[in-house]
């Protein structure tokens, strides 16, 4: 019967697409990257998502982030990015949790329940004990390595984390991951040398900080407040989605 996934159906198959109805998949990061990985994933019919993250919108955000508008500025981007696959999906199921995912806070998440985690949050100790859990829980995860002060969108490759080169994210991945024996990472990543940002104060969010009250982290508090734009974070977003999708679909069935 036709329905909004039918174009979809056409390259999975009858059988792929109830494999994806079937999956529950963890977003941890619902920012530029994060946020189209979510949308594509919606659109692709995956049943259940769980996005995790506890920022809120910023007037910053709206030049890259699917979720940011004017209207939602000031919104938890979870809830925003909850409402918005129900509308594309009613029948989907969405976990929301307004949380910054530490290796404080890993024990909220009980990894074994999903059958595949994203990771595109920011900070390297979470992104290591991300990838830690998954591999616990035997779950498969793919990480996102550096997409700010870039501008080269087609630079982008799916590379396991040791074949990876030039991306100082990458690096620090790497050497963090083998003293961990962790012999195995799918990444996606930019050989693309980083640039420096201007150092402009007069639109720098250090001197005119606009995050919305309760803002638990703000751009004041980082060393280095990257530049971005409209192309890059969502190329690694959706490239992120594509490889969950064929996983799932290929898969013998969600756990």
């Amino acid at each position: 019967m036709l329905n909004q996934f039918s174009r979809t159906q056409l390259l999975l198959g009858e059988e792929g697409m109830e494999k994806l109805f079937r999956a529950r998949v963890a977003v941890f990061g619902i920012g530029g990257v994060g946020g189209y990985t979510v949308e594509a994933l919606a659109r692709s019919g995956i049943g259940t998502l769980d996005l995790i993250d506890d920022d809120r919108i910023c007037l910053t955000n709206l030049n890259r982030q699917i979720l940011a508008t004017r209207k939602t500025v000031g919104q938890f981007k979870v809830d925003v990015a909850g409402q918005r696959i129900l509308e594309i999906n009613p029948n989907a199921v969405v976990h929301t949790y307004r949380t910054f995912y530490t290796p404080q806070t890993a024990g909220q998440f009980d990894f074994t329940q999903y059958d595949y985690i994203v990771d595109t949050i920011d900070t390297v100790s979470g992104k290591l004990e991300l990838v830690e859990q998954a591999q616990r829980a035997g779950v498969p995860v793919i990480s996102c390595m550096g997409a700010g002060n870039k501008m080269d969108p087609t630079a982008f490759e799916v590379a396991d984390i040791y074949e990876t080169s030039v991306c100082p994210l990458a690096r620090v991945m790497r050497h963090e991951l083998r003293k961990r024996g962790i012999s195995h990472l799918k990444v996606v990543y930019s050989r693309e040398p980083a640039m420096t940002p201007i150092e402009d104060m007069s639109i720098s969010c250090r001197a005119h900080c606009i995050c919305p009250p309760g803002t638990a982290r703000k751009c004041t508090q980082r060393r280095q407040v990257p530049g971005s734009n409209a192309f890059v974070p969502p190329a690694a977003g959706l490239i992120i989605a594509g490889e969950v999708v064929k996983d799932l679909a290929a898969a013998g069935g969600a756990v």
